[in-house]
């Protein structure tokens, strides 16, 4: 075993660790799951059977990432954030057989308390913000905010504000980085 794991975190059996993982107090990774290398699973998290926590993922605090969820590389899940995997559950009616897929790619940030509803794709390097609701796709690098959410920027790698129109033909260079982007077509991308 080449991860840490508190003595009252619950590790099933089949469950997948990357090296360098770590598994904090009260945390449930059940035995279907996959987590990569170096990730952070805090106090309270769950992960369900059919998950795939990609590489230096963060899941903080009272997060629970149901079946179908999968997160790519260097995805940040803030403190108490949602995800579901059923559109519209009922307690008395089974839906397990309509579980939608949600995918975050690749350096997203999803903020505390935010709601993911499922079968959503989240962009990469997409920043969502403290408590905002999603109940549609988010592009690459787009700035989401409120209930529901609505895109008001884009952001960097680096995760700073770029200074670009939500729409329209634009470039910036991202101040701490150099790294340079473009929007066109209500489409951002980093250009160098």
């Amino acid at each position: 075993m080449n991860y840490q794991v508190h003595g009252s975190a619950i590790i099933d059996e089949g469950a997948q660790i990357g090296d360098g993982s770590r598994i904090w107090h009260f945390a449930h990774v059940c035995s279907g799951a996959v987590v990569g290398s170096g990730v952070s699973l805090g106090q309270n998290v769950f992960v369900g059977n059919k998950v795939v926590i990609g590489d230096a993922c963060k899941v903080q605090n009272n997060v629970s990432v149901y079946d179908n969820v999968t997160l790519e590389e260097g995805v940040f899940c803030g403190p108490s954030m949602v995800f579901t995997n059923v559109y519209n559950p009922r307690s008395l009616i089974e839906r397990k057989n309509e579980f939608r897929d949600t995918l975050v790619k690749r350096g997203a940030t999803l903020g505390a308390n935010c709601t993911i509803v499922c079968g959503a794709t989240i962009g990469s390097f997409a920043f969502i913000g403290a408590g905002t609701l999603i109940n549609r796709d988010v592009s690459d690098y787009a700035l989401v905010v409120g209930v529901p959410g609505k895109q008001i920027g884009w952001m960097s790698e680096y995760g700073e504000r770029l200074d670009l129109p939500v729409e329209g033909d634009s470039e910036t260079v991202c101040e701490h980085t150099g790294q340079r982007y473009q929007v066109s077509g209500g489409i951002c991308r980093r250009v160098s």
